[in-house]
């Protein structure tokens, strides 16, 4: 088969239980082989369950899901190939670190020898030398992660899903894995589909995001991709930060669309996508896209401070906005705050291009 071809297709997946809504919903998603896709959002969305699905541990209601181009939608788990590593590690606590990892291998029946060269290898591969012998009880959590992804890489699967495996290590923790597991699969090649509800892990790790609401894929694409060309107003506000209001379009001034905000302000941006004059719109820029210097801004205001917020390596100006709610500022400097402090006026300003216009959904 054609490394062109996809290693995992979902063709029209849909999921219910007991006759209920349908938790993933027409679902049609290729995975390509070698890349690291983060099945992304809140909870309830389906991403979890589309994973469970392409593990074998949840059967589609509907469709079918392919691996390789073979049909394994009624196959079960152990006869798929796929290694997983769940959010509790799932370890073995009476066995050692060396038998966790071996016991894929002993289930496949190979001999003595070759389970412990492989143990061995995998190990070494998570950077775990010298501690087959211990219980996971004696591991820290970023170990027991280790193990866990040992234990799913130990025979060699093509595929590896990861079902929000660093939620329960600290930030600083977390933060260190992402990158060891991304470099890990750079090193190996191996295809890792990842399931999390944490943007940031999304933006950092992955080769391709597939935002999930609803049980369905609201938008499929590179971190620049969703995160600078959101699809719509929902992908926007869940990935990053968004200073985020509803108006009104007013017209156009050449390529420039008005759009009157809460609160009377108007501001021009690029054209939106599929809106038309009068309609109702919802805006946003990102924090970070606001300027105190206003040269070469479209949209200018001025704006009283309510709050300073210190963060170390960034600062955030908290506005208020006229007619209610709050617009922020990030500054990517600490010492940019200086001199600032509640009750001043700050002049802010951003570009056209930089304004995110969105058709507003009706309730």
């Amino acid at each position: 088969m054609s490394d062109a071809l996809p290693l995992v297709r979902f063709a029209g997946v849909s999921k219910s239980y007991d006759g209920g809504p349908s938790v993933v919903n027409g679902l049609d998603l290729d995975i390509r082989r070698g890349e690291f896709l983060t099945l992304l959002g809140p909870s309830g969305s389906g991403k979890t369950t589309t994973l469970m699905m392409l593990a074998g541990f949840e059967a589609p209601t509907v469709g079918r899901i392919l691996l390789s181009g073979r049909d394994i939608t009624e196959l079960p788990p152990y006869k798929r190939g796929i290694g997983v590593v769940f959010q509790n590690y799932a370890l073995f606590p009476h066995m050692s670190v060396g038998e966790n990892v071996a016991y894929p291998l002993k289930l496949r029946g190979l001999v003595r020898s070759t389970i412990e060269s492989k143990v061995a290898k995998a190990l070494a591969t998570v950077r775990l030398e010298g501690l087959e012998n211990r219980r996971p009880a004696q591991l820290s959590g970023g170990q027991q992660q280790r193990v866990a992804l040992a234990r799913a890489m130990v025979f060699e699967p093509e595929l590896v899903l990861l079902d929000e495996p660093l939620g329960a290590l600290d930030k600083q923790l977390r933060e260190r894995m992402q990158i060891e597991l991304k470099t890990l699969h750079e090193r190996l090649g191996v295809t890792m589909v990842y399931v999390t509800h944490d943007q940031s892990e999304a933006l950092t790790m992955s080769d391709r995001i597939a935002v999930f609401a609803d049980g369905r894929i609201r938008q499929l694409g590179t971190p620049v991709e969703v995160y600078e060309q959101p699809a719509d107003d929902f992908v926007a506000s869940f990935i990053g930060e968004n200073n985020r209001f509803d108006g009104k379009v007013l017209g156009r001034e050449g390529e420039r669309l008005v759009v009157e905000l809460v609160g009377g302000v108007q501001v021009r941006s690029l054209a939106g996508k599929d809106v038309a004059d009068g309609d109702p719109v919802v805006f946003g820029v990102r924090p970070e896209r606001v300027r105190l210097d206003t040269a070469g801004c479209e949209n200018w205001l001025r704006l009283p401070i309510e709050s300073v917020v210190y963060v170390g390596d960034t600062s955030r100006l908290i506005l208020a906005w006229p007619g209610g709610g709050e617009f922020t500022v990030k500054l990517d400097r600490a010492a940019a705050i200086a001199g600032f402090s509640r009750g001043d006026t700050v002049e802010i300003g951003w570009r056209a291009e930089d304004c995110l216009v969105f058709p507003r959904r009706q309730p």
